[in-house]
């Protein structure tokens, strides 16, 4: 192996002992932001519940009943939309970030790659090797366009969806509010 070769290798895999780092320390800091979101929601859903447990024990009839059932319904399901519209937003930002260390690593590999280009075609019948490597780079970095394409598609599909179903849940929550009052009033009469 010539020296060149052996520092073009030293470099590649220091470079990609710098992306793996990159790539770890996006994961963990995502994980642990995933960790920190679980406890909060996990204290908030523990404290609702004990205050929704001490307000239901303190109902004297079943009008009173129906009234808290729907007014404890409405705040429930908007925590449980925002923690999930949290969880999704973290998700999202993990992915872009980890797409933006990919882009980077793909890009420096793609111009090394060109760069080697002009040294082949340099060397007896290089040409056609060129050639090769030429299409190659091209159809990589056409697959690589598309799969980011893709990635961005579903991240809107994803974000139709949460969309949807917060419409939907939000509607679904009125909906068993209003029942509830009715059922509170005409328990009155």
């Amino acid at each position: 192996m010539t020296p060149l070769n052996t520092e073009q290798l030293a470099a590649a895999q220091k470079a990609n002992a710098e992306t793996m780092t990159s790539l770890l320390r996006a994961t963990f800091n995502g994980m642990e932001r995933l960790a920190a979101l679980n406890m909060a929601a996990s204290r908030e859903f523990f404290n609702t519940a004990v205050a929704n447990t001490q307000q239901l024990l303190a109902v004297k009839d079943p009008a009173e009943l129906s009234r808290l059932n729907g007014s404890l319904t409405q705040p429930a399901l908007e925590k449980w939309m925002d923690y999930s519209r949290n969880v999704y937003d973290l998700v999202a930002s993990m992915q872009k970030e980890m797409t933006a260390i990919l882009e980077g690593q793909y890009q420096s590999l793609s111009k090394a790659a060109a760069a080697n280009l002009d040294k082949t075609k340099a060397a007896p019948g290089g040409d056609v090797l060129a050639a090769a490597m030429m299409s190659m780079l091209d159809a990589s970095g056409r697959a690589f366009d598309q799969m980011n394409a893709m990635a961005r598609q579903a991240a809107e599909i994803a974000e139709t969806g949460m969309q949807a179903a917060a419409n939907t849940t939000t509607q679904a929550a009125a909906a068993a509010t209003s029942a509830a009052s009715k059922a509170a009033a005409a328990a009155k009469k």
